[in-house]
Parts: C-alpha cells; sequence; structure tokens
C-alpha cells in the first residue's frame, strides 16, 4: 500500500485550510445595535428571514435599551443602529457617528396597572396628568430606569408633570435597571404601574391581573428610526451590506413585512418610512 508523503499530508491540509477559511469569509452577516421592543415582540424573528433570503446577508441582533444600543455604535460594535429615541439618533448622526437617520416605524406607549387601579387613571388619554395622579397617592410606579428609549420617553413625562421621581427612588418609584420584559414581571409582582411599548405588552405572558390603563396620548406615540454606522469612523463597518439592510427595511418589501406582523390579530408596529 502506498501511503500519502508528509510533503502530501501537508498540502492537503493547507487546501482544506483554505477552503475552510474561504467559506467562513464568504458568510456575511451585519450586527444590528437594537433594542428589546423589537427583539422580544418577535418582529425580527418574523421578517429577517425575508431579507436574508433575498440578500444571502445574515443580521445579527444585539437587543438592548437604546441608549447602551447607541454607546456601542459608537464604539464601532455594529454596522447598524435601529431603535427609538428620535432626538439621540439625531445627535448620533449630528456628531459623526452615523450617516443619515430614517423613520421605519411606530407604535405607541401605554401603562399599565392592576384593575385595583388605586391612582384611578383607567380610561385616561392624558399620561401627564395620569402620572401626577399617582405619584399624589405614592402608588407604586416600576421603571425600567436603564436609558432606553421607553425610560427616556418616561422621564419627559415626568419632567412635564414635574414630578422629581429621582427623590422618589426607592421609595414608591422602582427603578429595576432591567429590560422591559424583566420590569413587567417586577411591576406585576409589586402591584405597581410601569409604562411599557405596546408590542412588548401585548406580547408579554404574565399579565396577570394587569390591563392598559392608560392609552390614546399623542406624547405617547413611538417612532423608531434606522442608521447606517458611519464606516469614516470604523474600518470594520460592512457599508455596503449595512446600507442593503437600510434600504429593505425602509423599502416596500421590508415595510409590507412590519404591517403583516401581528399577534393574537394585532398589529404591533406601523410602517411610516419616507418613499424612497
Amino acid at each position: 500500500m502506498n501511503y500519502p508523503t508528509l510533503k502530501t499530508i501537508i498540502t492537503l491540509a493547507a487546501s482544506l485550510f483554505f477552503c475552510i477559511s474561504t467559506a467562513i469569509a464568504g458568510d456575511e452577516f451585519i450586527i444590528v445595535q437594537s433594542t428589546t421592543s423589537t427583539q422580544n415582540s418577535g418582529l425580527f424573528e418574523a421578517i429577517l428571514p425575508a431579507f436574508e433570503t433575498k440578500t444571502g446577508i445574515e443580521v445579527r441582533v444585539v437587543a438592548v435599551g437604546t441608549g447602551q444600543a447607541i454607546r456601542n455604535a459608537q464604539n464601532g460594535d455594529g454596522d447598524v443602529l435601529f431603535v427609538h429615541a428620535q432626538s439621540s439618533e439625531e445627535k448620533f448622526v449630528t456628531e459623526g457617528w452615523g450617516v443619515e437617520r430614517f423613520d421605519v416605524m411606530y407604535n405607541d406607549f401605554v401603562i399599565v396597572g392592576p384593575v385595583a387601579d388605586p391612582a384611578a387613571v383607567a380610561g385616561m388619554n392624558n399620561a401627564v396628568e395620569a402620572l401626577v395622579r399617582i405619584a399624589h397617592e405614592n402608588a407604586a410606579f416600576a421603571s425600567r430606569g436603564d436609558d432606553s428609549g421607553t425610560h427616556k420617553a418616561e422621564l419627559l413625562l415626568w419632567a412635564q408633570a414635574n414630578i422629581d421621581v429621582a427623590s422618589a427612588s426607592g421609595k414608591w418609584y422602582l427603578e429595576t435597571g432591567s429590560g422591559m420584559g424583566a420590569t413587567l414581571n417586577v411591576a406585576t409582582g409589586m402591584n405597581a404601574y410601569v409604562m411599557t411599548d405596546r408590542a412588548t405588552w401585548v406580547s408579554f405572558g404574565n399579565k396577570r391581573n394587569y390591563k392598559v390603563l392608560v392609552e390614546g396620548d399623542p406624547k405617547l406615540f413611538n417612532q423608531y428610526g434606522i442608521i447606517l454606522v458611519n464606516p469614516e469612523k470604523f474600518s470594520n463597518i460592512k457599508q455596503k451590506a449595512g446600507q442593503a439592510f437600510v434600504n429593505w427595511i425602509t423599502g416596500e418589501h421590508g415595510q409590507a413585512a412590519i404591517n403583516q406582523y401581528q399577534i393574537s390579530g394585532q398589529q404591533l408596529f406601523f410602517a411610516n418610512a419616507a418613499p424612497r
């Protein structure tokens, strides 16, 4: 029997290594820094396969609060930023971290609480007045407290209500420092009110005796935007693949996929990107 020489074995091993390395290098993917609401609601799981099939580009989502997502993108740890705090997004672009911001979709925030409703806010459509009632009753309120888009929106409403929640921290105002799902679990366990995006609430499975109490205020509008991270800041940014995702999700097919996503017959997000 003729056995292969050492030189032949080394040559074959090198060829195999080259083929494997080439295959791995050919597996194109992008990293999207996004929010817990887009992930936990099931939206990405529903819509990303269509993009990946069409383009061959895998989308790897890092789901954190908006503030953390922005910081991650500023560190170059992502190709695309997809969050919901428009003033922070615009600042991200103005400071040169992102190329251009586009509207993608919207839904709304709601305030949920126990049916006992100690602050008597059920049926209100004025979020600021509802928060005033909650504060005056010293009724427990659970906040994410994590610099997320939801937390930013909540703090703005407290400021408009002239309520100093910092002084109430650890008393009736409870900061979890956690994502939306975890904060909802804390709230339902402590009979506390909580502000959440509607998509996370609809998909939340531990509602117990909780229901939506305050909704319909224009101040509870929740806009999402998308930004390609500036490739001039970081050499690792996958500009072409990242822009392909931005174009897809703000284009006809991505917008249709967003509008078609439902849970129990309820649409969770409403596409509103400008025609491109």
